[in-house]
């Protein structure tokens, strides 16, 4: 069964003899009271990669949006959130609504309506909050950073990025299909403010099962001294550090190598299906939405399965039909590609579960 189910991007896994050794998992106490080992070389290194003044680990996306949205609850804000902001982050602000913050939607990457709302909530005098992905996987673009930022700047506003798809993927502009360094959406667009609050997993392109925040120095110590999961909950496990530590360093040895390869991969991708006549969402992005004529997603779905091709089913940001997606990474093999590209063909225009052949459209 070939597995195109994965968001570990750049094929890094971290086995054990790998990592320092270590002689336990967890000190038993909370971050707050002590930071766990290389607590501190960890943050700083996170955050000189994707831009930013400061940084804390904490468990998980979970744990971070839940804190941070409890904490900015406690100010004078109002929320305004991208329709496409992932599941996560949407359930941190929803603690916030819980505690009384007003919350506005507007469609996915638009400025202009974003601009309009903030515009008519003024006299609120509230700080407007935008919380958005860094990028989306979905529809493949980022997210308007810049605009975002205009847009709330002069009322002492934030912004919020989940930037979870493109840490480890995206970084600094330089010509090269993802750029260089792979410190996600504030690198890609250029972006330095002290009014963006990042948060990333590192489990997709870094393969590591903790998460960090980011931001400027101010929020960050404001972070630590009232977050309520570093009080009530572990933090991430010492060999999760140790895991930390071999990402970061693999990806300035290693990373634009491997980005470069997977790029290569996702053109390959993108071209068989080219010939196939399908047209396939997000770039360049490793997570590539297809968009065939004829067959459901759901039935597309299960014919590949019965093929021994392992896709996911994805609902668009902008729509509510499914669609087939497959995420590619560099531990796939050329002849994988292939593979797959062999099987949509077959799987368009033949069950073979039931041995029919498709009707066209």
């Amino acid at each position: 069964m070939l597995d195109f189910t994965s968001a570990l991007y750049l094929g890094l896994r971290h086995p054990s003899p790998s990592l320092r050794s270590w002689s336990e998992l967890t000190t038993g106490k909370p971050a707050a009271l002590e930071s766990p080992p290389l607590s501190t070389a960890i943050a700083g290194r996170f955050a000189a990669l994707v831009g930013c003044e400061s940084a804390v680990p904490i468990a998980s996306t979970l744990h971070l949006f839940w804190d941070l949205f409890g904490l900015l609850a406690s100010d004078w804000v109002r929320i305004y959130m991208d329709e496409g902001t992932y599941a996560i982050a949407r359930w941190g602000v929803e603690r916030a609504a819980a505690r009384g913050v007003p919350v506005r939607r507007f469609p996915h990457h638009d400025v202009a309506a974003l601009s309009t709302l903030i515009g008519q909530d003024r006299r609120s005098s509230q700080r407007p909050v935008v919380v958005a992905d860094g990028f989306c996987p979905i529809c493949g673009n980022q997210a308007p950073v810049a605009e975002f930022l205009q847009c709330v700047a002069p009322l002492g506003g934030h912004v919020v990025l989940d930037d979870t798809q493109a840490l480890g993927v995206f970084g600094e502009q330089v010509g090269t299909p993802y750029g260089r360094g792979g410190g996600g959406s504030l690198r890609w667009q250029g972006v330095n403010s002290s009014n963006v609050i990042v948060g990333s997993s590192l489990a997709k392109a870094f393969g590591v099962p903790m998460a960090m925040l980011a931001g400027s120095a101010a929020m960050i110590r404001r972070f630590e001294l009232q977050s309520e999961t570093r009080v009530h909950c572990s933090p991430p496990s010492v060999a999760s550090f140790y895991a930390a530590e071999h990402a970061l360093a693999l990806n300035r040895t290693h990373g634009d190598r491997l980005r470069r390869h997977l790029a290569q991969l996702v053109r390959q991708f993108r071209a068989g299906l080219r010939a196939l006549g399908i047209v396939a969402d997000g770039g360049l992005f490793p997570v590539q939405a297809l968009r065939p004529a004829g067959v459901a997603a759901e039935a597309l779905h299960g014919r590949l399965l019965r093929l021994g091709i392992r896709s996911i089913l994805i609902r668009r940001c902008r729509e509510i039909g499914a669609r087939v997606a497959f995420l590619i990474t560099v531990l796939h093999r050329p002849s994988d590609i292939d593979q797959a590209v062999e099987a949509i063909g077959r799987a368009m225009t033949f069950d073979p579960f039931t041995q029919v052949t498709a009707r066209a459209s």
